[in-house]
């Protein structure tokens, strides 16, 4: 089924208004993935300081010829890798395009979602891009469960959108139609992403109305959660709504999954990009915009099937 996104407030988050549903196109390719101890990279354009905004970037950035990235190069079709090892997808895609701009490199390095920002602020990363929700939590260096104050926070240059679903097994839906169904059901995420924290805010309100909480299992990356899944180790999962689309159309030749109830949590996707390096937020928002007019942006967009995700010009910490 086609999920459609709803307004939805959990846990003191209030998020972007809902947007249009997603379709993931049906003939992208089921890669293999797995692996989470190679470096991905992408081929970029070579470096040059004729590009049109290579003036814009840092100058120790310009000098290097390089942008180094962060990212979870395991979930698809935002970023994977193809059978041959080579990191592509929507993010990698976006990233070519902004380099050709910018006149660097944008490689690449694989890590886990719940580490890349303890990473950028290490400056083992220059940005990190990896369908990284921008939410003012992040932004202020909250943990979005304690409320306490756990780093800097990080800007981000906003350039998607997209929500949050439910997926099951095929035909084995265990009477789940909305987040409220899912106490006292098992349920498998990917660490440190907003369907964590969704599943922790709807499974306190399961135990605050005198129901059972939801058996959170929380996994390094996406793929792992959905073979949790897959071999009946839970009821349900959830992951961003074009990631939740694409498993439900290629795992399996589309047997595996299906899509549950309504998408919720439109919010943008945000490159993330240390606090206090504004001269670099300011070349990515300016090469995001650049490649938005140019008509390239679209065109990437389209190739994957998220056309209804598309922004129409790049803004800075638009998360809320």
């Amino acid at each position: 089924m086609t999920a459609s996104f709803t307004s939805r407030t959990t846990a003191g988050k209030s998020r972007i208004a809902a947007v249009g549903a997603i379709v993931v196109a049906g003939s992208l390719l089921l890669t293999a993935c797995g692996d989470q101890t190679d470096s991905g990279k992408k081929d970029s354009p070579a470096t040059t300081k004729s590009a049109p905004l290579a003036d814009q970037l840092p100058k120790a950035i310009a000098d290097k010829g390089v942008i180094k990235v962060g990212s979870d190069i395991a979930y698809p079709p935002v970023e994977f890798k193809d059978d041959a090892g080579k990191t592509i997808g929507i993010d990698p895609d976006i990233a070519d395009a902004l380099g050709k701009q910018l006149g660097v490199k944008f490689e690449f390095e694989n890590g886990t979602f719940d580490t890349l920002l303890t990473g950028l602020r290490s400056k083992r990363y220059d940005i990190a891009m990896s369908a990284m929700t921008d939410t003012k939590a992040r932004q202020d260096g909250v943990d979005s469960e304690t409320g306490k104050k756990v780093g800097e926070g990080v800007d981000f240059v906003d350039y998607f959108t997209a929500g949050v679903s439910i997926y099951t097994k095929k035909g084995d839906d265990k009477g789940i139609a909305s987040w409220s169904d899912l106490c006292g059901k098992k349920m498998v995420v990917q660490r440190g992403t907003v369907s964590h924290d969704l599943a922790k805010a709807e499974s306190t309100k399961c135990t605050d109305g005198g129901k059972k909480a939801i058996g959170i299992q929380a996994f390094d990356n996406d793929q792992l959660a959905q073979t949790r899944l897959r071999a009946g180790g839970a009821d349900a999962g959830s992951s961003d709504f074009p990631v939740a689309a694409y498993a439900v159309k290629t795992s399996g030749g589309g047997n595996d999954f299906q899509l549950v109830g309504e998408q919720i949590e439109a919010a943008p996707y945000g490159i993330a990009v240390a606090k206090g390096n504004d001269e670099l937020s300011k070349a990515l928002q300016a090469a995001l915009d650049a490649i938005i007019k140019n008509g390239e942006y679209d065109k990437i967009i389209a190739k994957w099937g998220v056309d209804a995700g598309a922004v129409k010009e790049a803004t800075i910490n638009a998360g809320t």
